[in-house]
């Protein structure tokens, strides 16, 4: 049986109105990536929605890197350990901060829709929280890269065209 598995949604930014059905897809998202890794137990997520200013603000705080970016990941845990709500018991697997006015810049540069771009950055932060890393390249961001992609086409969000070139496409 599937444990129960809460999201938080909050809207902190009046940039960029959300799109009917983008918390159901944010929700969807998360617990795609948890059944994909089978992650069994109760668990909790907190996304929030930021403008450009605020993710800068975050990034520069807790990254010291001094420019806004899509999406911040804030993991609870650390080595498949996490803290737990003391009056439920379930996880907590952390914080995602997506700014909404990049997601739609993204979108537009990618060609495809808003509700991608959101579902790409919400299942990629997800597995942040899970404990994977791409920031060093190398096979690890090919891992994480194509776990994404599998939970996207499970959920209907497959990309326009592949990440990857073909050898006749150099």
């Amino acid at each position: 049986m599937k444990e129960k598995i809460k999201v938080i949604i909050s809207n902190d930014q009046k940039a960029v109105k959300i799109p009917t059905g983008v918390r159901l897809l944010v929700r969807r998202c998360c617990n795609a990536v948890l059944t994909f890794e089978n992650f069994s137990e109760p668990a909790e997520i907190s996304v929030t929605f930021v403008d450009d200013e605020r993710i800068h603000e975050l990034n520069k705080m807790h990254r010291n890197i001094d420019r806004s970016t899509d999406v911040l990941s804030f993991p609870l845990g650390e080595d498949g350990v996490y803290d737990k709500n003391i009056d439920t018991g379930a996880c907590l697997l952390g914080d995602i901060v997506i700014s909404v006015e990049t997601a739609v810049r993204q979108a537009e540069s990618y060609g495809h829709t808003l509700q991608r771009e959101i579902g790409f950055l919400t299942v990629h932060s997800m597995l942040h929280l899970l404990g994977y890393d791409h920031v060093n390249g190398g096979i690890e961001a090919v891992h994480m890269r194509e776990k994404e992609e599998h939970v996207l086409t499970e959920l209907g969000l497959k990309r326009n065209e592949s990440y990857y070139m073909d050898s006749e496409e150099e």
